[in-house]
């Protein structure tokens, strides 16, 4: 039988460490003043991104030859999990920009993908619709083709800091094609500079999680987008869309794991501090057994996550793959924050201690990217398959 290592490498070890020392460093000191403003100082992120350019950690998921960090995927989990113990707002500016900008041509890689390895642009990737989230074939911003442009017109809105993006990876319907379960938009990928006319950039309503990580609301009114400015070929943006869609799912289940993991340590420092009736309220098994269950149930999801990141590297990565990541993790850390608030008890619920912003923080994870539903329905067809169901 084959060995299986779940040790790791002495450099992926230094990049764990790495990483977790600029994270508790550069990033935790000021999750409690974007907390409190909702936002992250211009000055603030530019320190930060500049940091985190200085010390190599930008850019990590993008090829060494273009000035990325190159890495593989599973040191780009541990990455994403060292990163996933801060809050979003700040993590997000040790960029790692979108993977779908490889599939940059030409001056396409000198306007968008070079800039934004170098930290120099920022993108954002614009998608979901009011009546589009995970049926994303019926989106209704379109793009016409009139001459060397294309015109689009629409709504996009959950878009995830478009607020401090330079450009929008856009999807939109270009066309319709039939196929035996009937028509389906063919769905074409742009690159839209911020700014140009005819699209608006809105603030979205104020959300629970994730404070100073703001989602938008992006408003095409006749927006001329040049032809150059294409993505790939036209109507294939859904293949884009498929092979992004994999590598976020992982970033979603990588960011959990390591947001629990942060969460399990307080906690159990709490249960090991805190006195009640003469000893440490860990000792009782109300306590004892909640952090044996959260620690197990975060060695499952973290498993999970270093498997599909390990097949992902060997070429074998299916989307159940991904998808089981993506749904164990994020739902693992949601009962792991609820745990912990019910073990910190009244304090839990404090805006006082981080714990409560752990708890509303988690509660985003099981919807975005692919809701857990979603995940499920991924799992299932693939479990279906092989028997013609």
């Amino acid at each position: 039988m084959s060995r299986v290592d779940f040790e790791l490498t002495a450099e992926q070890q230094l990049i764990v460490e790495t990483v977790r020392d600029f994270v508790e460093k550069e990033l935790y000191p000021h999750e409690d003043e974007v907390e409190r403003l909702d936002e992250v100082p211009p000055e603030l992120a530019a320190s930060i991104r500049g940091k985190a350019l200085t010390a190599g950690l930008y850019a990590p998921n993008m090829p060494a030859d273009l000035g990325g960090g190159g890495l593989d995927a599973v040191s780009l989990v541990l990455v994403e999990r060292e990163l996933g113990r801060a809050g979003y707002a700040l993590q997000m500016l040790v960029e790692r920009p979108s993977n779908i900008l490889q599939a940059c041509r030409g001056e396409q890689r000198e306007r968008y993908l070079l800039p934004a390895i170098r930290g120099e642009r920022h993108d954002c990737v614009a998608m979901t619709e009011p009546d589009a989230g995970s049926d994303v074939r019926s989106m209704t911003t379109t793009a016409v083709r009139d001459g060397d442009a294309y015109v689009v017109t629409g709504t996009k809105h959950f878009i995830s800091h478009a607020d401090v993006a330079d450009f929008v990876i856009l999807f939109a319907a270009t066309g319709v094609e039939q196929t035996a379960r009937g028509p389906k938009k063919l769905i074409t990928t742009l690159l839209v500079d911020k700014g140009s006319d005819g699209l608006e950039v809105r603030r979205g309503p104020p959300c629970v999680s994730n404070r100073g990580y703001h989602q938008c609301e992006l408003v095409f009114s006749g927006c001329r987008v040049p032809v150059a400015n294409r993505l790939g070929d036209e109507g294939r943006g859904f293949d884009l869309m498929g092979q992004w869609l994999g590598a976020t799912r992982l970033t979603v289940a990588a960011t959990s794991v390591g947001r629990a993991r942060r969460v399990l340590e307080t906690a159990t420092e709490w249960a090991a501090n805190r006195r009640q009736f003469g000893q440490p309220i860990g000792r009782f098994q109300g306590i004892g057994f909640q952090l044996a269950d959260m620690a197990t149930e975060l060695e499952a999801a973290e498993l999970l996550t270093l498997r599909a990141a390990a097949r992902l590297d060997a070429g074998r990565m299916s989307d159940a793959d991904a998808a089981m990541a993506k749904l164990y993790a994020s739902e693992a850390l949601g009962r792991i924050t609820d745990a912990a608030v019910q073990i910190f008890g009244g304090m839990g619920l404090m805006a006082e201690l981080p714990v409560e912003r752990w708890w509303r923080d988690a509660r985003v994870e099981r919807i975005w990217d692919g809701t857990s539903e979603i995940q499920r329905h991924i799992i299932a067809r693939s479990l279906l398959r092989p028997y013609g169901a």
